[in-house]
């Protein structure tokens, strides 16, 4: 097991011995409550009666008039937590967890929507992730081309998106001379490419033939992996640039 599938399964198994008369201080319920909560990627997916019993005592009250017995409180509960422990536990580390730090630094609602979104549908909806991770890279673009006041279509196919997002940015390779840069900064180029048109083929955006390829599970966290990775990039070097432009 992983930490965070841990972290959710504790608080869990720490609710049931509450509503089972289980004894549990109201500060051990407040600091475990408070940590699942502040996880963003869970933000969908931890059940709504977490928010909104901030203490022992409510949740409580919640439990016990919902249901009479242990059996249903317990089943109750295990139902309830059933989807972010099947996320938890089918989380593989390949999906970098530094990634989801990184972006969540930047405070940007849509941004970060977008992410746990594409985190969400990773195992159980491969091809809703990649389409995912395709908006996550467009609604960055469209982000820092606002921020820098440059104009663009809305529905720009995303390689002009990102063309016009890294001259703004001076990622262009066509804007270095030195030849290693130029390789770099022409790999990012092809990534987004790869992602608009993994998205065309093997994502949810489009109707399918019959004898389409279904992507796997690994080809979805490829996919958020490297949109994660070039939306960090962008807003680092966006943030950067600001910064630098500052009187």
């Amino acid at each position: 097991m992983n930490d965070l599938y841990l972290q959710i399964d504790t608080f869990k198994n720490l609710l049931v011995n509450v509503a089972t008369s289980g004894s549990h201080s109201d500060d051990e319920y407040k600091t475990q409550r408070t940590a699942i909560i502040e996880i963003s990627e869970l933000k969908d997916l931890i059940p709504n009666f977490v928010v909104s019993n901030r203490s022992v005592d409510q949740f409580w009250q919640f439990i016990k008039g919902k249901f009479q017995t242990y059996k249903e409180r317990r089943e109750y509960l295990w139902t309830e937590f059933e989807a972010a422990l099947r996320y938890a536990e089918r989380k593989k580390k390949v999906v970098a967890e530094d990634l989801t730090h990184k972006i969540g630094k930047f405070n940007l609602e849509l941004i970060n929507e977008e992410w746990r979104k594409a985190l969400k549908r990773s195992a159980d909806d491969p091809e809703g992730a990649i389409t995912s991770a395709r908006t996550l890279i467009e609604t960055t673009c469209k982000h820092i081309l606002d921020k820098l006041g440059n104009t663009y279509k809305d529905d720009l196919e995303l390689p002009k998106l990102y063309k016009l997002t890294a001259d703004g940015l001076n990622l262009a390779p066509d804007q270095h001379t030195e030849q290693i840069f130029k390789q770099i900064l022409g790999g990012c180029q092809t990534v987004v490419e790869g992602l608009g048109a993994m998205r065309n083929k093997l994502s949810d955006s489009h109707g399918k033939k019959i004898s389409q390829v279904r992507p796997a599970t690994r080809h979805a966290e490829l996919a958020i992996n490297l949109s994660g990775a070039m939306t960090t990039f962008l807003l680092e070097t966006f943030e950067s640039k600001m910064i630098k432009n500052k009187p």
